[in-house]
């Protein structure tokens, strides 16, 4: 096996690819021999072995670790008194003394004992506290503590790092678990991140002069991304409040950069972490410790949905459903991996991120493997990325809350997302919007695959697309519940705006157009879970509205909520109304004969998940301890569902009882969804 082949060992494919793209060919000597132009000396050298190794060390220095080729220079001469022959293949100089050496790399082809103890002369003679050997195979980096002592140390510090960031005892994921747990101990668990991020906005935000949403989502935006590239990689955390304020803020920033690269379309790619570097080293320093990533992402829910309504959510009626009332439906619905998802107001895309995890479960099972306890950071197969990409959307008309959902799309379906800020109920509008550039450089991947499901009108108009039906699977939505619509060009296309006597509505409000307009986004056969307010299914003035809904649809199901569900925002009671397009035709979708009459299946949440102040009611065991699942997470009370087998059946169970009695196409021929 010869010596290139095995530095990929020590350098990635890509590493070597870079390189070998940028050799050329030169005859010398009769025969063809490999040059390079070095990224350093600017210059064509020719490729032997040893400048092999050089180059991709090089390479490294610039790209990954983010030193300047300004600071690097070669075959630099080292001084023993009056000798000045020795030279080091690679120096990197200090930032703040240009002339002194900070890294000295010998690649020569030497034995590592003797490699080493020239490196030590040569860190001896300049002061250097890096020195690092490699072969092209393996490499060791030290840290030079005193003239007698190199300490081995595990990589050498990126540009933004210092000496300590490398040398402390890293943190891993395993350190944020741990930290949970000795909260936990504490009897800390109840502090949220929330809670943190208020405090942080008392103690810090409020006095930054700062949009305090935009830079705590970039902070756990970046968090998150470090979490994930943590546990992926088997790196340290780069999440950390160390050095000085301007070298943290640097950190921050270039982690931030490279979180933008790999999740796309959440901030503009300019985009900088406006803090200040005092600022920014307080909220580092109250953040570092805290693990985001879990099972279901839930942990950062709670942040979001509190910085989204301090502007436009809560003014709308609309607040983010609890992940357990989202976990009902969905196991209600059952999505399969070949059926398309859609949330047309998406908050901070619960439904469909919780509909990923869903189907994944079964791809998985079916493909014999198993979740970990951090399911949301382990990279997945094919066909689960394949799903998310081509069979999840979600849609909102508040930007913010597009952003927040397109961030968890990303995260939780690895780089994929088909989150659109869009107004879903102005859908004639649709097509302006899709005209402009900037939109379109965000949405455009979603926006395509969204619209090869719309179902084409007769009448329609090659350059007047509608946007009115679509064949969408499943529909899963909390719309909001507060406020008219009034604009009469909106209201024009909707059945439920006009009168028994046939004349138009001035008003009608927002959560009766979004029924009419989830149905039409259903294809025959299709199902919709939504949450409206409890006087929809009773009063008298919403005859109308129920009517509506029973011609186009078998009612499956009503569960109530328990009247806690959305406090502290409010104490509306609401409902989740389960429902399938009538269909008879097979080859339509699903099929759902239309019946003259049918049993329903109703449901009310009698145990309270939230108190009347707001706050989770988590499940304790016997012993009068906090029940954890096997995530390592509290589980909140309720009958919704049984959790992963650690509590009893509850509504969902019974749906699926039901469901499976009735006949219902989506658990006909499905396995059973109950916990083991």
């Amino acid at each position: 096996m010869t010596a290139e082949f095995n530095e990929f060992v020590l350098f990635s494919e890509d590493e070597v690819r870079a390189l070998d793209a940028r050799v050329v060919m030169r005859e010398s000597r009769g025969k063809q021999v490999p040059y390079v132009t070095c990224l350093v000396r600017g210059k064509e050298v020719q490729l032997k072995q040893e400048e092999r190794t050089r180059q991709l060390w090089l390479a490294r220095l610039i790209d990954k670790l983010g030193y300047a080729p300004s600071r690097i220079a070669i075959e630099y001469p080292i001084t023993f008194g009056r000798d000045s022959s020795k030279r080091a293949d690679i120096v990197v100089f200090d930032a703040d003394r240009p002339t002194v050496p900070y890294i000295i790399v010998e690649v020569k082809q030497a034995k590592y004992k003797d490699g080493k103890e020239q490196l030590r002369s040569y860190a001896h003679a300049t002061g250097a506290p890096l020195a690092v050997w490699s072969d092209g195979i393996l490499a060791e980096v030290w840290h030079r503590k005193n003239p007698n002592y190199f300490m081995p140390i595990h990589e050498l510090p990126r540009s933004d790092q210092t000496i300590e960031q490398v040398v402390d005892q890293p943190w891993t994921i395993q350190s944020l678990i741990d930290f949970e747990d000795e909260r936990v101990k504490e009897g800390k668990f109840a502090r949220s991140l929330r809670d943190l991020i208020e405090d942080m906005e008392d103690e810090v935000l409020a006095n930054a002069g700062v949009d305090v949403f935009e830079e705590v989502f970039k902070l756990i935006f970046t968090k998150l991304h470090d979490e994930m590239t943590s546990h992926r990689l088997g790196t340290s955390l780069r999440f950390r409040n160390q050095n000085t304020a301007a070298q943290l803020k640097m950190a921050i920033q270039h982690l931030f950069d490279d979180a933008k690269k790999k999740w796309p379309g959440v901030f503009l790619d300019d985009e900088r972490i406006r803090l200040s570097p005092d600022h920014l080293q307080v909220c580092v320093g109250s953040l570092e410790e805290w693990k985001l990533f879990n099972s279901n992402l839930d942990v950062i829910d709670d942040a979001f949905e509190y910085l989204v309504s301090k502007s436009s959510k809560g003014e709308k009626g609309q607040y983010f459903t609890p992940r357990w009332v989202i976990d009902m439906c969905v196991k209600m619905m059952n999505p399969k991996e070949t059926e398309t998802v859609i949330d047309t107001a998406c908050g901070s895309a619960g439904f469909t991120v919780h509909s990923m995890f869903h189907v994944w479960r079964q791809i998985m099972r079916s493909m014999g493997r198993e979740e970990s306890h951090l399911f949301t950071m382990e990279t997945k197969p094919a066909r689960c990325t394949d799903y998310v990409r081509d069979n999840v959307f979600a849609i909102d008309f508040d930007e913010k809350s597009v952003r927040v959902s397109r961030c968890l799309n990303l995260i939780a379906g690895d780089g994929e997302t088909n989150v659109l800020h869009l107004n879903t109920l102005d859908w004639t509008k649709w097509d302006e919007t899709a005209k402009q550039n900037e939109w379109l450089d965000t949405y455009g991947d979603g926006w395509r695959r969204l619209r090869k499901l719309r179902i084409k009108a007769k009448s329609e108009a090659p350059e007047k697309p509608s946007y009115r039906n679509f064949s969408i699977d499943i529909l899963m939505a909390n719309p909001p519940f507060a406020g008219d619509i009034k604009q009469s060009d909106m209201l024009a296309p909707y059945d439920l705006a006009e009168k028994s006597n046939g004349k138009r509505e001035s008003a009608v409000a927002r959560d009766l157009l979004f029924v009419e307009r989830n149905l039409d986004f259903l294809k025959p056969g299709g199902r919709m879970a939504v949450v409206l307010p409890q006087g929809r299914f009773n009063n008298s003035t919403d005859e109308r509205l129920r009517k509506f809904i029973m011609d186009r649809c078998r009612i499956l199901a009503v569960v109530g909520l328990h009247a806690n569900t959305f406090k502290p925002h409010t104490g509306t009671k609401t409902s989740v109304l389960f429902v399938q397009k009538w269909n008879d035709d097979k080859r339509a979708g699903p099929l759902c004969p239309k019946l003259a009459d049918y049993n329903i299946f109703f449901a009310t949440q009698q145990i309270e998940s939230v108190d009347n102040s707001g706050r989770k009611v988590y499940r304790r065991n016997p012993d009068g301890t906090f029940l954890r699942d096997s995530h390592g997470h509290f589980v909140v009370a309720h009958d919704l569902f049984n959790h992963d087998g650690l509590t009893k059946d509850g509504i969902a169970e019974a749906f699926e009882e039901f469901a499976r009695k009735e006949g219902l196409s989506f658990f006909r021929d499905a396995p059973s969804t109950k916990a083991a």
